[in-house]
């Protein structure tokens, strides 16, 4: 059964790193440190350890309680939520100038559902002859 991955980084005692660059609860860093000198802090306080940054060079972590993890995942999940997703956002519609009515009413209803499903519509008008 492959391993599920947490929302964002890794939260609590297991850090495969030795040398970490902490952020306090308030976002004020407290520079880098031993990773057993990072888990004493986050007993001390009550708190847990969130990794933010794997691929900065030493990976950066962050103090944080419940309250402040839940709050982050929120954010990250209604940020993911708004971003439009790879090829599907761009519809594109064309017809020509002499178009019955009802055929008009029809395409308006259809653009009316593609922008509240946030995709952007491109309306194309041919001149008829």
């Amino acid at each position: 059964e492959p391993k599920r991955k947490a929302a964002f980084g890794s939260v609590g005692r297991r850090i495969p790193y030795r040398i970490l660059h902490v952020i306090n609860q308030d976002g004020e860093s407290l520079g880098n440190m031993h990773r057993a000198e990072a888990l004493k802090l986050m007993d001390q306080h009550d708190l847990k350890l969130v990794l933010l940054r794997e691929n900065a060079e030493p990976p950066v972590y962050r103090l944080m309680t419940g309250q402040q993890i839940h709050e982050e995942q929120l954010k990250r999940a209604e940020k993911k939520k708004a971003s439009p997703k790879p090829g599907m956002y761009v519809k594109e519609l064309s017809f020509s100038s002499a178009i019955a009515k009802n055929d008009l009413e029809t395409k308006t209803k259809q653009i009316a559902q593609w922008i509240e499903k946030k995709y952007h519509v491109k309306v194309t008008i041919r001149q008829a002859k």
